[in-house]
Protein backbone atom coordinates (compact mmCIF):
# COMPACT_ATOMS: atom_id res chain seq x y z
CA UNK A 1 0.00 0.00 0.00
CA UNK A 2 0.99 3.89 -0.71
CA UNK A 3 0.58 5.64 2.77
CA UNK A 4 0.75 9.69 3.03
CA UNK A 5 2.14 10.07 6.45
CA UNK A 6 1.77 13.13 7.98
CA UNK A 7 2.57 14.40 11.75
CA UNK A 8 1.94 17.92 13.58
CA UNK A 9 4.81 17.90 16.72
CA UNK A 10 8.33 16.67 17.05
CA UNK A 11 6.98 13.84 18.94
CA UNK A 12 4.75 12.76 15.90
CA UNK A 13 7.53 13.35 13.44
CA UNK A 14 9.65 10.93 15.36
CA UNK A 15 6.73 8.41 15.25
CA UNK A 16 6.31 9.02 11.71
CA UNK A 17 9.56 8.47 10.79
CA UNK A 18 9.57 5.08 12.97
CA UNK A 19 6.39 3.79 11.50
CA UNK A 20 7.23 4.64 7.63
CA UNK A 21 10.32 2.57 8.60
CA UNK A 22 8.48 -0.60 10.48
CA UNK A 23 5.66 -0.64 7.32
CA UNK A 24 8.06 -0.28 4.17
CA UNK A 25 10.27 -3.32 5.76
CA UNK A 26 6.72 -4.66 5.57
CA UNK A 27 6.01 -3.87 1.68
CA UNK A 28 4.25 -0.73 1.78
CA UNK A 29 5.53 2.49 0.74
CA UNK A 30 5.40 5.72 2.45
CA UNK A 31 5.90 9.30 1.92
CA UNK A 32 6.15 11.27 5.02
CA UNK A 33 5.14 15.11 5.39
CA UNK A 34 5.93 17.41 8.40
CA UNK A 35 3.09 20.23 8.84
CA UNK A 36 4.76 23.66 9.30
CA UNK A 37 3.06 27.05 9.96
CA UNK A 38 1.17 28.21 6.84
CA UNK A 39 1.60 24.92 4.87
CA UNK A 40 -2.29 23.95 3.44
CA UNK A 41 -3.31 21.04 4.92
CA UNK A 42 -6.35 20.77 2.65
CA UNK A 43 -3.87 20.89 -0.63
CA UNK A 44 -2.04 18.41 1.05
CA UNK A 45 -4.62 16.15 1.69
CA UNK A 46 -6.38 16.80 -1.94
CA UNK A 47 -3.01 15.81 -3.35
CA UNK A 48 -2.65 12.08 -1.01
CA UNK A 49 -6.78 11.69 -2.16
CA UNK A 50 -5.63 11.18 -5.31
CA UNK A 51 -2.38 9.50 -5.83
CA UNK A 52 -1.90 7.24 -2.23
CA UNK A 53 -4.16 3.90 -1.55
CA UNK A 54 -3.63 4.91 2.67
CA UNK A 55 -3.41 8.13 4.86
CA UNK A 56 -2.01 7.94 7.87
CA UNK A 57 -2.68 11.02 10.15
CA UNK A 58 -0.09 11.37 13.05
CA UNK A 59 -2.18 13.68 15.86
CA UNK A 60 -5.60 13.89 16.87
CA UNK A 61 -8.45 12.69 15.69
CA UNK A 62 -10.51 15.97 15.36
CA UNK A 63 -8.17 17.25 12.60
CA UNK A 64 -8.09 14.26 10.54
CA UNK A 65 -11.86 14.35 10.36
CA UNK A 66 -11.98 17.90 9.44
CA UNK A 67 -9.30 17.59 6.66
CA UNK A 68 -10.80 14.61 4.98
CA UNK A 69 -14.27 15.78 5.02
CA UNK A 70 -14.38 18.00 2.16
CA UNK A 71 -13.47 14.44 0.04
CA UNK A 72 -15.25 12.30 1.14
CA UNK A 73 -16.89 9.89 -1.70
CA UNK A 74 -17.50 6.59 -1.69
CA UNK A 75 -16.29 3.46 0.91
CA UNK A 76 -15.33 1.37 -2.32
CA UNK A 77 -13.21 4.07 -3.52
CA UNK A 78 -12.07 6.32 -0.50
CA UNK A 79 -8.45 5.73 0.68
CA UNK A 80 -8.01 3.96 4.22
CA UNK A 81 -7.43 6.39 6.40
CA UNK A 82 -6.08 6.11 10.00
CA UNK A 83 -5.61 8.26 12.95
CA UNK A 84 -2.82 7.52 15.18
CA UNK A 85 -1.88 9.52 18.19
CA UNK A 86 1.67 10.91 19.10
CA UNK A 87 2.86 8.42 21.33
CA UNK A 88 1.84 5.66 19.61
CA UNK A 89 -0.79 4.02 21.74
CA UNK A 90 -3.93 3.15 19.78
CA UNK A 91 -4.38 3.07 15.76
CA UNK A 92 -7.57 4.21 15.06
CA UNK A 93 -9.36 3.35 11.57
CA UNK A 94 -11.73 6.44 9.87
CA UNK A 95 -12.47 5.32 6.97
CA UNK A 96 -12.59 2.46 4.33
CA UNK A 97 -12.12 -0.19 6.99
CA UNK A 98 -12.56 -2.90 4.40
CA UNK A 99 -12.05 -2.44 1.50
CA UNK A 100 -9.53 0.61 1.29
CA UNK A 101 -7.96 -1.27 4.16
CA UNK A 102 -7.83 1.09 7.01
CA UNK A 103 -8.50 -1.79 9.52
CA UNK A 104 -5.42 -4.12 8.04
CA UNK A 105 -3.13 -0.86 8.38
CA UNK A 106 -4.11 -0.15 11.76
CA UNK A 107 -3.55 -3.90 12.75
CA UNK A 108 -0.45 -3.80 10.62
CA UNK A 109 0.65 -0.43 13.10
CA UNK A 110 -0.17 -2.61 16.00
CA UNK A 111 2.27 -5.66 14.59
CA UNK A 112 4.76 -3.47 14.08
CA UNK A 113 4.74 -0.39 16.52
CA UNK A 114 2.91 -2.45 19.22
CA UNK A 115 0.22 -0.02 18.86
CA UNK A 116 -3.34 -1.17 19.87
CA UNK A 117 -5.78 -1.11 16.74
CA UNK A 118 -9.65 0.32 17.83
CA UNK A 119 -11.60 -1.13 15.35
CA UNK A 120 -14.77 -0.23 15.12
CA UNK A 121 -16.30 -1.73 12.06
CA UNK A 122 -19.15 -4.31 13.51
CA UNK A 123 -18.41 -7.23 11.41
CA UNK A 124 -15.04 -7.25 12.93
CA UNK A 125 -16.17 -6.44 16.44
CA UNK A 126 -18.78 -9.21 16.64
CA UNK A 127 -16.72 -11.76 14.36
CA UNK A 128 -19.26 -11.87 11.36
CA UNK A 129 -17.82 -12.73 8.33
CA UNK A 130 -17.49 -9.60 5.63
CA UNK A 131 -18.21 -9.81 2.08
CA UNK A 132 -16.78 -6.60 1.02
CA UNK A 133 -13.76 -7.81 2.34
CA UNK A 134 -13.76 -11.26 1.10
CA UNK A 135 -14.53 -10.42 -2.41
CA UNK A 136 -11.37 -7.57 -2.30
CA UNK A 137 -8.92 -10.77 -1.17
CA UNK A 138 -10.08 -12.89 -3.40
CA UNK A 139 -10.49 -10.15 -6.47
CA UNK A 140 -14.60 -10.45 -7.04
CA UNK A 141 -16.40 -8.09 -8.16
CA UNK A 142 -19.37 -6.64 -5.93
CA UNK A 143 -22.47 -6.88 -8.26
CA UNK A 144 -24.24 -4.43 -6.02
CA UNK A 145 -22.70 -2.68 -3.09
CA UNK A 146 -26.54 -2.27 -1.40
CA UNK A 147 -26.74 -5.60 -1.23
CA UNK A 148 -23.57 -6.22 0.14
CA UNK A 149 -24.52 -3.79 2.79
CA UNK A 150 -27.91 -6.30 3.84
CA UNK A 151 -25.94 -9.35 3.71
CA UNK A 152 -23.79 -7.90 6.44
CA UNK A 153 -26.93 -6.68 8.12
CA UNK A 154 -28.57 -9.65 8.17
CA UNK A 155 -26.01 -11.77 9.52
CA UNK A 156 -25.21 -9.12 12.30
CA UNK A 157 -29.17 -9.50 12.96
CA UNK A 158 -28.75 -13.32 13.06
CA UNK A 159 -30.52 -13.82 9.66
CA UNK A 160 -29.55 -16.62 7.51
CA UNK A 161 -28.31 -16.25 3.85
CA UNK A 162 -28.13 -18.15 1.31
CA UNK A 163 -24.28 -19.03 -0.39
CA UNK A 164 -24.13 -20.81 -3.86
CA UNK A 165 -20.21 -21.17 -5.02
CA UNK A 166 -20.05 -22.37 -9.07
CA UNK A 167 -16.63 -21.01 -9.09
CA UNK A 168 -13.03 -21.60 -6.90
CA UNK A 169 -13.08 -23.88 -4.32
CA UNK A 170 -14.35 -21.37 -1.31
CA UNK A 171 -15.94 -22.80 1.67
CA UNK A 172 -18.99 -21.71 2.98
CA UNK A 173 -18.57 -19.43 5.58
CA UNK A 174 -20.16 -19.34 9.07
CA UNK A 175 -23.72 -17.93 8.79
CA UNK A 176 -24.56 -19.18 5.51
CA UNK A 177 -27.12 -22.02 4.13
CA UNK A 178 -26.16 -23.71 0.97
CA UNK A 179 -28.13 -22.97 -2.14
CA UNK A 180 -28.01 -25.44 -4.63
CA UNK A 181 -24.16 -26.54 -5.06
CA UNK A 182 -21.58 -25.86 -7.11
CA UNK A 183 -20.95 -28.04 -10.04
CA UNK A 184 -19.44 -31.20 -10.46
CA UNK A 185 -16.46 -31.65 -12.90
CA UNK A 186 -17.78 -32.84 -16.43
CA UNK A 187 -21.06 -30.92 -15.84
CA UNK A 188 -22.65 -27.75 -17.63
CA UNK A 189 -21.47 -24.61 -15.60
CA UNK A 190 -24.52 -22.81 -14.53
CA UNK A 191 -24.13 -18.90 -14.88
CA UNK A 192 -26.82 -19.27 -17.33
CA UNK A 193 -29.36 -19.85 -15.26
CA UNK A 194 -31.37 -17.31 -13.01
CA UNK A 195 -32.44 -18.14 -9.37
CA UNK A 196 -35.05 -17.42 -6.92
CA UNK A 197 -34.06 -16.65 -3.36
CA UNK A 198 -35.58 -20.16 -1.62
CA UNK A 199 -38.55 -18.84 1.09
CA UNK A 200 -37.00 -17.73 4.37
CA UNK A 201 -33.99 -16.20 2.53
CA UNK A 202 -33.68 -12.26 2.17
CA UNK A 203 -30.49 -12.42 0.31
CA UNK A 204 -27.66 -14.60 -0.80
CA UNK A 205 -24.55 -14.62 -2.41
CA UNK A 206 -23.70 -16.05 -5.48
CA UNK A 207 -19.83 -16.95 -7.45
CA UNK A 208 -20.32 -16.73 -11.21
CA UNK A 209 -19.62 -15.18 -14.28
CA UNK A 210 -23.33 -14.83 -14.94
CA UNK A 211 -25.02 -11.35 -16.02
CA UNK A 212 -27.88 -12.64 -15.54
CA UNK A 213 -30.10 -10.43 -12.92
CA UNK A 214 -31.03 -12.46 -9.86
CA UNK A 215 -33.32 -10.10 -7.63
CA UNK A 216 -32.01 -10.60 -4.07
CA UNK A 217 -28.82 -12.60 -5.26
CA UNK A 218 -25.13 -10.32 -4.86
CA UNK A 219 -22.99 -12.08 -7.39
CA UNK A 220 -19.37 -12.25 -6.35
CA UNK A 221 -17.73 -12.37 -10.19
CA UNK A 222 -14.08 -13.67 -10.79
CA UNK A 223 -11.85 -12.55 -13.61
CA UNK A 224 -12.19 -15.60 -15.22
CA UNK A 225 -13.25 -15.50 -18.41
CA UNK A 226 -10.91 -15.69 -21.97
CA UNK A 227 -12.34 -14.47 -25.20
CA UNK A 228 -10.95 -16.16 -27.72
CA UNK A 229 -10.18 -14.16 -30.67
CA UNK A 230 -9.95 -14.45 -34.70
CA UNK A 231 -10.06 -11.66 -36.63
CA UNK A 232 -9.62 -10.46 -40.43
CA UNK A 233 -6.68 -7.64 -40.59
CA UNK A 234 -7.64 -4.00 -39.91
CA UNK A 235 -10.72 -5.11 -38.55
CA UNK A 236 -12.47 -1.66 -37.11
CA UNK A 237 -12.81 -0.93 -33.67
CA UNK A 238 -16.92 -0.77 -33.78
CA UNK A 239 -17.05 -3.77 -35.52
CA UNK A 240 -14.78 -6.05 -32.58
CA UNK A 241 -16.15 -3.93 -29.68
CA UNK A 242 -20.24 -4.54 -30.62
CA UNK A 243 -18.80 -8.89 -31.65
CA UNK A 244 -17.67 -8.66 -27.88
CA UNK A 245 -20.38 -6.91 -26.48
CA UNK A 246 -23.05 -9.35 -28.65
CA UNK A 247 -21.01 -12.73 -27.49
CA UNK A 248 -21.64 -12.35 -23.57
CA UNK A 249 -24.59 -10.98 -24.15
CA UNK A 250 -25.83 -14.15 -26.19
CA UNK A 251 -23.84 -16.78 -23.16
CA UNK A 252 -25.37 -14.52 -20.36
CA UNK A 253 -21.49 -13.73 -18.90
CA UNK A 254 -20.36 -10.24 -17.09
CA UNK A 255 -18.37 -8.00 -19.08
CA UNK A 256 -17.18 -8.17 -15.21
CA UNK A 257 -15.66 -11.80 -15.81
CA UNK A 258 -13.15 -10.96 -18.63
CA UNK A 259 -9.67 -11.20 -17.78
CA UNK A 260 -8.99 -10.82 -21.12
CA UNK A 261 -8.31 -11.96 -24.90
CA UNK A 262 -6.11 -14.22 -26.52
CA UNK A 263 -5.24 -14.55 -29.89
CA UNK A 264 -2.45 -15.75 -32.36
CA UNK A 265 0.70 -13.14 -31.60
CA UNK A 266 0.29 -11.83 -35.35
CA UNK A 267 -3.38 -10.43 -34.36
CA UNK A 268 -1.99 -9.11 -31.20
CA UNK A 269 -0.43 -6.42 -32.87
CA UNK A 270 -4.01 -5.27 -34.62
CA UNK A 271 -5.19 -2.08 -33.87
CA UNK A 272 -8.72 -2.86 -32.88
CA UNK A 273 -7.73 -5.28 -30.49
CA UNK A 274 -5.55 -3.29 -28.89
CA UNK A 275 -7.96 -0.12 -28.50
CA UNK A 276 -10.53 -2.78 -27.15
CA UNK A 277 -8.41 -3.95 -24.48
CA UNK A 278 -7.25 -0.40 -23.18
CA UNK A 279 -10.89 0.45 -23.03
CA UNK A 280 -12.00 -2.29 -21.00
CA UNK A 281 -8.98 -2.55 -19.22
CA UNK A 282 -8.12 -6.39 -20.01
CA UNK A 283 -5.15 -8.52 -20.68
CA UNK A 284 -3.86 -9.86 -24.36
CA UNK A 285 -2.42 -12.98 -24.22
CA UNK A 286 -0.71 -14.06 -27.38
CA UNK A 287 0.48 -17.27 -28.79
CA UNK A 288 2.29 -18.46 -31.50
CA UNK A 289 1.09 -20.63 -34.48
CA UNK A 290 3.28 -23.16 -32.78
CA UNK A 291 1.62 -23.31 -29.61
CA UNK A 292 -2.14 -23.10 -30.68
CA UNK A 293 -1.49 -26.28 -32.89
CA UNK A 294 -0.34 -27.86 -30.13
CA UNK A 295 -3.59 -27.50 -28.25
CA UNK A 296 -5.22 -31.44 -28.46
CA UNK A 297 -8.83 -31.21 -29.34
CA UNK A 298 -11.42 -31.52 -32.13
CA UNK A 299 -12.25 -28.04 -33.40
CA UNK A 300 -13.94 -26.03 -36.12
CA UNK A 301 -10.84 -25.74 -38.78
CA UNK A 302 -10.51 -23.10 -41.66
CA UNK A 303 -7.88 -24.17 -44.34
CA UNK A 304 -7.72 -20.56 -45.80
CA UNK A 305 -7.30 -19.12 -42.00
CA UNK A 306 -4.42 -21.92 -41.70
CA UNK A 307 -2.30 -21.28 -44.87
CA UNK A 308 -2.72 -16.98 -43.44
CA UNK A 309 -1.45 -17.75 -39.96
CA UNK A 310 -0.20 -21.23 -39.69
CA UNK A 311 -3.20 -22.57 -37.89
CA UNK A 312 -6.98 -23.88 -38.59
CA UNK A 313 -8.89 -22.54 -35.72
CA UNK A 314 -7.16 -19.44 -33.44
CA UNK A 315 -10.60 -18.52 -31.15
CA UNK A 316 -10.88 -21.95 -29.72
CA UNK A 317 -7.16 -23.16 -29.16
CA UNK A 318 -6.09 -19.56 -27.77
CA UNK A 319 -9.13 -20.03 -25.68
CA UNK A 320 -7.85 -22.96 -24.44
CA UNK A 321 -4.68 -22.60 -24.11
CA UNK A 322 -5.03 -19.48 -21.62
CA UNK A 323 -8.50 -21.28 -19.94
CA UNK A 324 -9.26 -24.22 -18.79
CA UNK A 325 -12.69 -25.11 -19.80
CA UNK A 326 -14.59 -24.26 -22.98
CA UNK A 327 -17.62 -22.39 -22.29
CA UNK A 328 -18.71 -21.03 -25.97
CA UNK A 329 -17.72 -22.88 -29.08
CA UNK A 330 -16.28 -20.90 -32.29
CA UNK A 331 -18.86 -18.24 -33.14
CA UNK A 332 -18.68 -16.20 -36.06
CA UNK A 333 -19.40 -12.67 -37.00
CA UNK A 334 -18.68 -10.75 -39.85
CA UNK A 335 -14.66 -10.61 -40.23
CA UNK A 336 -14.49 -11.97 -36.53
CA UNK A 337 -14.43 -15.46 -34.79
CA UNK A 338 -14.70 -15.63 -31.20
CA UNK A 339 -15.09 -18.55 -28.44
CA UNK A 340 -14.95 -18.50 -24.65
CA UNK A 341 -12.99 -20.77 -22.24
CA UNK A 342 -13.50 -20.03 -18.04
CA UNK A 343 -9.92 -20.89 -15.98
CA UNK A 344 -9.57 -21.66 -12.26
CA UNK A 345 -6.98 -19.04 -12.05
CA UNK A 346 -4.53 -16.43 -13.71
CA UNK A 347 -3.54 -17.90 -17.01
CA UNK A 348 0.48 -18.31 -17.57
CA UNK A 349 0.55 -17.48 -21.03
CA UNK A 350 2.82 -14.16 -22.91
CA UNK A 351 0.84 -11.27 -22.69
CA UNK A 352 0.82 -8.11 -24.54
CA UNK A 353 -0.21 -4.66 -22.97
CA UNK A 354 -0.47 -3.82 -19.58
CA UNK A 355 -2.37 -4.91 -16.86
CA UNK A 356 -4.12 -2.92 -14.14
CA UNK A 357 -5.85 -4.97 -10.76
CA UNK A 358 -8.34 -3.32 -8.61
CA UNK A 359 -10.39 -3.91 -5.67
CA UNK A 360 -14.48 -5.02 -6.50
Amino acid sequence: MEIGIISFTEKGKELAQRAAGALERTGHSCDITFWERGMSLSAWAGRQWQSKEGLLFIGAAGIAVRTIAPFLKDKFTDPAVVVMDEKGQFAIPLLSGHVGGANALARALGQVLGTVPVITTATDVNGIFAVDMFAKENRLYLSDRFLAKQISADLLAGRSVGWRGDWGNFPMPEGFVPVGRRTDAGEEYTYREAWELPEGLGTAVWITISSLECPGWLKLIPKAVIVGLGCRKDIPFQNLNQAVDQMLADYHVSDQAVLGIATIDRKAREPAVLELIKKRNWNLFAYTAEELEAVPGVFSESEFVRKTVGTGNVCQRAALLSGGRLLAEKTRFPGITMALALCEHVPDGRKSGDKKETDP
